[in-house]
C-alpha cells in the first residue's frame, strides 16, 4: 500500500540553533528535542532527567479530598474493602497496585475481576452481590465505572460505597459515588488529562500516603505495574505518564515482582533491558489474554503472587492462555480479512463493520486493529455475548472514531472508550441501522487523503550523522510512545552494498546493508519487515530513499546499532 512521506515543520531556527549551543548537541537532535515541546536548558533538565517530584499535587483531581476522607474512614474502623477492576491490562495492574499496597498495610482488602463472557465490560451487578457477600462495605472501581449510574446506585441501596477511579471519557451524567475520580471530568481541572486508569489509583494511593504521613518511596515498588499499563493502554507518554513509566521503567528492569518476571522469562525479556515496545507486544499481551481466553482474576493472582512457586504456576496458564489467542484471533482475522476481500460493496466503504455471532469476543478488538492494518480503514468487529451484539472498534489517525459512535448512540444498549479504540453493545435489531449511520457519519468526517497511510518524518539526515554521541543522545529522549514517538528520519540515495538477503518465514523481510554515494565505507545494517517486493529493485544496484528508525540490535551478545526500515521509495 502506497504511503504519504510527511515532513514534520522544523522548529524556530533560532529557538534550534540556541538550544544546539547550550546542550552541544548536533542541530538535528536540537531540532527533535524542539518539536517535543523542549526549547531551554531548564526544559531538556527536566525532560532528560525526570522526578517523581515532577508529579502533581494529587489532590488537584476533583474528588480527591471526598475519596482519601472515605478510604481512611474504612481502613480506621477496619471495614471490608473491595478492589474492583476491568479485566484488560490496565484494569488488572490497577487492581494490583491498589491490592498490593493496601494489603501491605494489613487493611482487609480482597478484590474482584469481571468476567468477560458473563458479565461484560465495567461494574457489574454480580460484583456488587460478590462485595455484599462478602461484607465488604466499599468498592474501589479501577479503569471502569465512570457510566456505572445505575450499579452505583444499586450498590447504595445494599450499604456499599463507590471510590471510582476511571479514565474514560464520562456521560451525561456523573454516578453518585462517594467520589468519582477522573481527569477527563470537565469539572475537573487536574493539569494532567492522559493517565491510565493504573495511573489514576496510583494518584489516589499518593494522596493517602500524603494525608497519612507515609513516605512516598513505599509506592516505589509499584511503578513497574503503572509502566505496564501505560505502555499497553497506549496512552500518551508525556508529562507524568512520562515520570511514570520513567520510573517504571527503571523498576521493571531492576526488581520488578514475581509475577512480571515469570511474564519476562517466558516471553524471552529476562536477560537484557526491557523497553516499552518489550511492554506492548510481549508483556501486555500475556496479561491481556487472562481475561481474553478466560478470566482476568489469573492475570491478578499472578501479579500479586508472593511465591515464585505460584508466579510460575500463574505464569504458565498466562502464557498457555496467550498461545491459545493467538491461534484464534490469527483464524478469525484470516476469515474477517476473505469476507471484505471477496466483497466489493465493502471495499468501497470508509469504514468496516463486521459481525459474526461465532467469533470469540475476547479477541475481536485485536481482530479489528489487524483489519486496520491492512485495509486502512476504522474497524468495527462484532459478536454476540448474552443475547445481543457487542464488540470492539478501531481507529485510523485523525478520525475520532468515538464521536461516531456517539452519532449512533440511540441504537446502542451501551458504549465507551475514546478517540481511537471503543466498545459497544447493542440489540440485535439495531445491527443493520447501527451500520449504515456509522458508514454515512464516518463518510462525513473521513477525508480521502486519511485513508493514505501516512508516515510521519521528524528529520532528513546522512549516515554519517548516525554517530555513537548521535545515538546516545537519541536515546535519552526515551521512553518512546504516543506523544514521544521514536523520531523516524529520512535518508535519501541510499544504496545496497551487495550484502541483502530475504528473511522470515514467508520469505517476506528484507535485511540488508545501506551506503550513500559520498560514505560507501559506512555501511548501516537495517531490517524492512514486509518490504520484500523491493528486493530486485535495490539488487539491481538503483537508489531508493529510506524513512527509518534507529534501533539497537542484540544478536549473540553483540549490540549493533540498526535501521527499522519504515518505507522505501524509489529515489528521484
Amino acid at each position: 500500500m502506497e504511503k504519504r512521506w510527511i515532513r514534520r515543520a522544523d522548529g524556530d531556527s533560532q529557538v534550534v540553533a540556541e538550544l544546539a549551543s547550550v546542550l552541544s548537541v548536533e542541530r538535528s537532535l536540537s531540532n527533535l528535542l524542539v518539536q517535543r515541546g523542549v526549547f531551554t536548558y531548564n526544559d531538556a533538565k527536566s525532560f532528560f532527567r525526570p522526578q517523581l517530584s515532577d508529579l502533581h499535587d494529587p489532590f488537584l483531581m476533583k474528588d480527591m479530598d471526598k475519596a482519601v476522607a472515605r478510604l481512611e474512614k474504612a481502613v480506621d474502623s477496619g471495614e471490608k474493602i473491595l478492589i474492583y477492576g476491568d479485566y484488560d491490562v490496565d484494569g488488572t495492574t490497577a487492581v494490583s497496585t491498589v491490592y498490593s499496597f493496601l494489603d501491605a498495610h494489613h487493611v482487609p482488602v480482597s478484590y474482584f475481576i469481571p468476567e468477560r463472557y458473563i458479565d461484560g465490560y465495567g461494574v457489574a451487578y454480580r460484583g456488587i452481590d460478590h462485595a455484599v457477600s462478602e461484607g465488604a462495605t466499599l468498592i474501589i472501581a479501577l479503569d471502569c465505572g465512570i457510566k456505572a449510574v445505575d450499579k452505583v446506585a444499586y450498590a447504595s441501596s445494599k450499604g456499599v460505597d463507590f471510590i471510582i477511579c476511571d479514565h474514560h471519557l464520562p456521560g451525561n451524567t456523573i454516578p453518585e459515588a462517594v467520589a468519582v475520580l477522573d481527569p477527563q471530568r470537565s469539572d475537573c481541572t487536574y493539569p494532567y488529562k492522559e493517565l491510565s486508569g493504573c495511573g489514576v489509583g496510583y494518584k489516589l494511593l499518593q494522596a493517602y500516603c500524603q494525608r497519612r504521613n507515609i513516605s512516598t518511596d513505599t509506592l516505589a515498588p509499584l511503578l513497574d505495574l503503572v509502566a505496564v499499563s501505560i505502555a499497553s493502554d497506549i496512552v500518551p507518554i508525556t508529562g507524568e505518564n512520562r515520570v511514570l513509566a520513567h520510573y517504571g521503567l527503571h523498576c521493571l528492569n531492576s526488581s520488578p515482582r514475581r509475577g512480571l518476571q515469570a511474564i519476562m522469562r517466558r516471553s524471552g525479556l529476562h536477560e537484557r533491558p526491557i523497553g516499552i515496545d518489550d511492554i506492548v507486544f510481549r508483556i501486555g499481551p500475556r496479561i491481556n489474554a487472562a481475561g481474553r481466553m478466560e478470566s482476568g482474576k489469573t492475570a491478578v493472582d499472578l501479579l500479586t503472587a508472593e511465591t515464585d512457586k505460584v508466579a510460575d504456576e500463574m505464569g504458565d496458564i498466562v502464557n498457555d492462555r496467550n498461545n491459545d489467542r493467538k491461534n484464534v484471533d490469527r483464524s478469525i482475522t484470516l476469515e474477517a480479512i476473505n469476507i471484505i476481500q471477496q466483497d466489493a460493496q465493502l471495499q468501497a466503504r470508509k469504514t468496516i463493520v463486521l459481525y459474526n455471532p461465532e467469533w470469540l469476543k475476547g479477541v475481536v478488538g485485536i481482530v479489528a486493529s489487524r483489519l486496520v492494518e491492512t485495509f486502512f480503514r476504522p474497524a468495527i468487529v462484532l459478536t454476540e455475548s448474552n443475547g445481543l451484539i457487542t464488540g470492539s472498534a478501531r481507529s485510523i489517525p485523525g478520525f475520532d472514531l468515538y464521536q461516531a459512535i456517539e452519532a449512533c448512540a440511540d441504537l446502542l444498549v451501551n458504549y465507551g472508550g475514546h478517540m481511537y479504540a471503543a466498545g459497544l453493545t447493542m440489540k440485535a435489531e439495531n445491527l443493520e441501522p447501527f451500520i449504515t449511520r456509522f458508514e454515512e457519519t464516518s463518510d462525513r468526517m473521513i477525508s480521502p487523503c486519511m485513508l493514505i497511510p501516512q508516515v510521519d518524518i521528524d528529520e532528513e539526515i546522512n549516515f554519517s550523522e548516525i554517530t555513537p554521541k548521535f545515538y546516545r543522545i537519541l536515546k535519552q529522549l526515551q521512553p518512546f510512545g504516543p506523544g514521544n514517538m521514536a523520531p523516524v528520519f529520512l535518508t535519501r540515495r541510499t544504496y545496497s552494498n551487495g550484502n541483502m538477503r530475504l528473511v522470515g518465514v514467508d520469505s517476506e523481510h528484507l535485511r540488508l546493508e545501506l551506503i550513500q554515494e559520498d560514505t560507501p565505507y559506512l555501511p548501516m545494517p537495517a531490517i524492512a519487515f514486509n518490504q520484500a517486493h523491493f528486493f530486485d529493485y535495490i539488487q539491481s544496484g538503483k537508489p531508493i530513499d529510506v524513512c527509518y528508525t534507529i534501533s539497537e540490535n542484540v544478536y549473540r551478545g553483540k549490540t549493533t546499532l540498526q535501521l527499522r526500515i519504515k518505507d522505501i521509495k524509489k529515489s528521484e
